[in-house]
């Protein structure tokens, strides 16, 4: 399985540089905290932060170390400035391990560009490309985020209930764009449905009438809009308002966040979408403790996945009993599946204790983690709905 790698094929040199000096231990946290949904950020590096503080105060983490995270902007788009970031992490400040990045693109290009060479394990919490799954990794990338192969198919099947079955779709030029689109496409024609139009957008154009103008020409009356929440997507649906071209909106991950129903208002109220999440008793603990740290957001998007990604790091490292870069990769999926005492968040005191005795953790977390033999998330979707100036959960697939 290629999940299950061993990280000794790694030249040892590379892995050596990540042993932490005395007391300390670096982790990276590298997320778009400029760009596209660098409001969304915030809450996902306050939540892997949550985790490693957690664990840090704990006092159980490898004999009393504690775990200092070391930010870097990936930006979301810009796979040159997010390689450069990741660089820097790596190799000035010798980080254990990446918590991160978010978006698909600037996510592939560190795990080619800079994890994978480095050996260096990376966990992202968001990056949701089909293409992904094939990445050639060596082992050292993993995503507690599911893959948009499996979003498509529940976008699909909302709208199928719903009676949907003429849509226009609009997408951000990359990779998360086409891949997500690729995927909807591919399950809404299975099912019967027609997509009228399918066309792309770029991020940070002053002007989306022509965009808009094209498609609403093809016939729709719902515009499925699979952007970023700061960027075009929000571009796309002010204009399509303003014009009257659309006022039914079906939104994927990419789109949930406040800041859109703060700029767009009570027109946003009938739009529906999807998310990554559960119900479980794991997502409500994490509400708790989230609540308990000060955290101002309790659900935000992909702060629990953001909580479980750094968790499984600190767990993988407690298992290997060492900071070696190349230990924690090959302890990964022993903490994140069976078998072993299922964990929770705000049990990682218990979970440390645990290891440091020689037992088995299955970490559960905050959402629901079982990895598949490629290292990713299958996970459950949360079915949306914006009623009353809030996006609120209808149904969980």
């Amino acid at each position: 399985m290629k999940k299950l790698l061993l990280a000794s094929t790694m030249l040892a040199g590379l892995t050596g540089a990540a042993f932490a000096d005395g007391h300390e231990v670096k982790m990276g946290v590298i997320l778009g905290f400029t760009g596209p949904i660098e409001s969304l950020t915030p809450n996902m590096a306050g939540s892997a932060e949550m985790a490693m503080k957690e664990a840090s105060d704990s006092g159980e983490l490898l004999d009393g170390k504690v775990i200092v995270p070391v930010r870097g902007d990936s930006t979301c788009t810009d796979a040159a400035a997010a390689t450069a970031a990741a660089e820097r992490l790596v190799t000035a400040e010798n980080v254990v391990g990446i918590f991160g990045a978010d978006c698909s693109g600037v996510t592939t290009a560190i795990v080619n560009n800079v994890a994978v060479p480095n050996g260096v394990v990376s966990i992202s919490p968001s990056a949701t490309s089909p293409a992904l799954t094939t990445v050639e990794d060596k082992g050292f990338f993993f995503r507690t985020a599911p893959s948009d192969a499996r979003q498509g198919q529940i976008l699909s099947d909302v709208l199928k209930d719903k009676g949907i079955t003429n849509v226009a779709v609009t997408y951000t030029n990359n990779d998360y764009g086409k891949g997500l689109a690729d995927a909807f496409a591919s399950a809404f024609k299975a099912s019967g449905g027609t997509i009228a139009i399918s066309a792309p957008h770029e991020d940070d154009k002053a002007d989306y009438s022509a965009e808009v103008g094209a498609l609403a020409a093809a016939g729709a009356e719902h515009l499925a809009v699979f952007g970023y929440v700061d960027k075009g997507g929000k571009g796309i649906i002010q204009t399509s308002l303003d014009t009257g071209a659309f006022d039914q909106f079906i939104l994927a991950d990419g789109m949930i966040g406040d800041s859109l129903i703060e700029a767009i208002g009570d027109d946003l109220n009938g739009t529906i979408g999807t998310l990554p999440g559960s119900d479980s008793e794991g997502a409500a603990m994490f509400k708790k403790i989230a609540a308990a740290g000060g955290m101002e957001k309790v659900d935000g998007p992909y702060m629990p996945e953001s909580y479980d990604a750094a968790a499984l790091m600190i767990l993988a490292m407690q298992k290997a009993g060492s900071t070696d870069r190349a230990e924690i990769q090959a302890e990964i999926m022993g903490v994140a599946n069976a078998p072993g005492e299922k964990i929770y968040p705000g049990e990682l005191d218990k979970a440390l204790k645990i290891l440091a005795d020689g037992g088995d953790v299955d970490y559960e977390g905050a959402s629901n983690v079982t990895f598949t033999e490629v290292g990713e998330a299958a996970g459950s979707f949360k079915e949306l709905e914006v009623k009353n100036g809030k996006f609120e959960t209808m149904k969980i697939r």
